[in-house]
């Protein structure tokens, strides 16, 4: 399962993190508990920036090492408001994304990475093993899914 990212909706959730006072590092870990994203401070703080710049959150207090604590402005509540039907669907597939990893899905993900980097060094018999336990894999979901 790709991870559910998209700039605009990571903007939202951010936005929606903020209502409660925090600085990057807080809203990394708590994307982490509460999504099982990991988000970069590449990622987090250049979306704080974008956020401040159009006065939809401000900084309330600077602290050790310069530690911005951000919070949302009115502007930022509105916009929240405006976007209610956009913002809850985005939770609820982040939602099914932490499902999703806690159901074994960083384990299977982590297997296709190193499957696609050792790929060429395969067998055909060893090939043919995984064609197997890929369609194996897939009929089960299936019928897990189907109730059977």
């Amino acid at each position: 399962m790709e991870k559910p990212y998209v700039k605009g909706a990571l903007k939202l959730i951010v936005l929606d993190l903020l209502r409660k006072p925090n600085h990057g590092y807080g809203i990394m870990a708590e994307m982490e508990e509460l999504y099982g994203i990991k988000l970069s401070a590449g990622t987090v703080y250049p979306i704080l920036a974008s956020l401040r710049r159009g006065g939809l959150i401000e900084v309330i207090e600077t602290g050790d090492r310069e530690r911005k604590t951000y919070r949302i402005t009115e502007k930022g509540l509105d916009y929240l408001e405006k976007h209610g039907k956009e913002l809850k669907e985005t939770k609820r597939k982040l939602g099914a994304y932490k499902t999703f990893l806690e159901l074994g899905g960083n384990e299977l993900k982590e297997a296709f990475k190193e499957l696609f980097r050792r790929i060429d060094e395969l067998s055909d018999e060893q090939k043919e093993e995984v064609r197997k336990a890929f369609e194996d894999c897939a009929r089960r979901i299936r019928l897990i899914l189907l109730g059977d």
